[in-house]
């Protein structure tokens, strides 16, 4: 099992970067990460369509004619359609997410982005959350690409997590802390 997953993720990596280098040749790498994150977020709210991603059973032509529908509907960018047949065609489409996942992530780097979790407990607006991420920018000395959910479980505080720095100051982690001193005692 662990040899069938290191390929597929070594196969992704190859060509999410071979996406990467044609979008850079063709000068459309920005329109291409953003039609990249439409289509992942796509994946994301459609049961539907992430069944019939996963689905080996769908011959190619099924998924042509709905990837036909999907560009034209969201006048996808024509490279990433070109790429997204070719997956289907060499029978890889089912590594779909993750190839897209790993071309946005690569982009974020080639920009010298660092990736940043919040965590909090109440929701936070958008000004909220753009201070945070100017106070993590500048505290980092680097752009910071942040992913932030809410999470009624933590009863009050935040969780953020820069690479392998983690803060938690959510009282959930607290009462643990405070549990598993209670119970050593």
């Amino acid at each position: 099992m662990s040899k069938n997953n290191s390929f597929s993720v070594t196969t992704a990596s190859r060509y999410s970067l071979a996406l990467y280098e044609l979008s850079h040749e063709e000068n459309s790498l920005e329109e291409v990460e953003s039609h990249s994150n439409l289509f992942l977020k796509l994946i994301q709210e459609s049961k539907d369509f992430n069944s019939l991603i996963k689905d080996p059973t769908n011959s190619i032509k099924d998924l042509n004619n709905v990837l036909s529908k999907i560009a034209e509907t969201y006048n996808l960018n024509k490279l990433l359609i070109k790429f997204l047949s070719f997956l289907i065609s060499k029978r890889r489409f089912f590594y779909v997410k993750i190839i897209l996942q790993d071309f946005v992530n690569t982009c974020s780097k080639k920009r010298g982005e660092v990736k940043a979790e919040l965590i909090s407990s109440k929701e936070l607006s958008g000004d909220q959350v753009n201070r945070i991420k100017d106070e993590l920018s500048q505290n980092f000395n680097a752009k910071i690409k942040l992913d932030y959910k809410y999470d009624k479980g933590l009863i009050g505080g935040l969780i953020i997590q820069v690479g392998s720095i983690m803060v938690d100051t959510s009282i959930k982690n607290k009462l643990q802390q405070i549990q598993n001193t209670m119970i050593e005692a």
